[in-house]
């Protein structure tokens, strides 16, 4: 089952650089998750950057940010801090919450065949219900995209 646009996505649980995170707690305000493949990369670094720079906007809107990859508590904490990342990020070594939201790809990098996460975002509302969906995410000017949609939810 993955999760589908106009739908409430079901809770899921992770860690995360803040405890524990459990969907279920950010009801009440809208939610911008987005899966990156990996800490300390060039395309990742960008866009958690244009993230953090733009927090303060998503947050005038009620909208919370949070970042997903494969990486290792450990390592997001290192990424975080190096960035100075104003949001949490969840880990997800096993997978679940990308199966979830259908994120992981078969790719190729170097010519060679590889699984990975797909950079994608989704927007939920303060109900829950997945409102928009980035697949397959190009860094320059998604986070502009992003709050113009959070903007377009009232």
């Amino acid at each position: 089952m993955t999760v589908e646009v106009d739908r409430v996505v079901p809770d899921f649980s992770a860690a995360s650089t803040a405890g524990e995170f459990h969907l279920r707690d950010a009801r009440g305000s809208a939610l911008l998750i987005y899966f990156y493949p990996k800490d300390h990369t060039s395309g990742c670094t960008t866009e958690s950057k244009d993230f953090a720079a733009a927090y303060g906007r998503f947050a005038d809107h009620r909208t919370r940010i949070v970042g997903v990859s494969r990486d290792s508590i450990k390592s997001h904490a290192s990424f975080k801090e190096k960035l100075n990342l104003p949001f949490e990020l969840l880990s997800d070594p096993e997978e679940r919450v990308c199966t979830l939201f259908g994120v992981i790809q078969n790719k190729t990098m170097y010519g060679r065949p590889v699984r990975g996460i797909e950079r994608s975002t989704f927007l939920l509302d303060a109900k829950g219900v997945l409102r928009r969906e980035w697949r397959g995410v190009k860094v320059p000017g998604h986070v502009d995209e992003a709050l113009a949609a959070v903007r377009s939810l009232g």
